[in-house]
């Protein structure tokens, strides 16, 4: 069974098109990585600040392997970029079984 994950990240002021340049390039990293079938980055409409990563699984597992692709250079940045740690959580469809 799928899982999705929904990672919430929000730049400091003044530095939104940093965080969004960045955020791209880590989602381009994550959608070549083994296990991934999808990632979306989400811009909110009514606040130019906030932003989603939606990503889809093959399972959790794979998405904590995958995490390591994700160069401790670009967490350093986006850590500068944030006003908090980004918050994240696993989903997975209502009315799927569980495995």
């Amino acid at each position: 069974m799928a899982i999705t994950r929904i990672n919430h990240f929000e730049a400091k002021p003044g530095r939104t098109a940093e965080l969004r340049e960045l955020l791209t390039s880590v989602v381009d990293t994550i959608r070549s990585a083994s296990g991934c079938r999808s990632c979306r980055l989400l811009e909110a409409t009514d606040e130019d600040r906030q932003f989603v990563i939606v990503e889809v699984w093959e399972s959790v597992e794979a998405h904590r392997t995958a995490a390591g692709s994700v160069s401790p250079a670009q967490t350093e940045l986006a850590m500068a970029l944030l006003v908090g740690p980004p918050n994240g959580i696993y989903y997975r469809s209502v009315g799927e079984p569980h495995r």
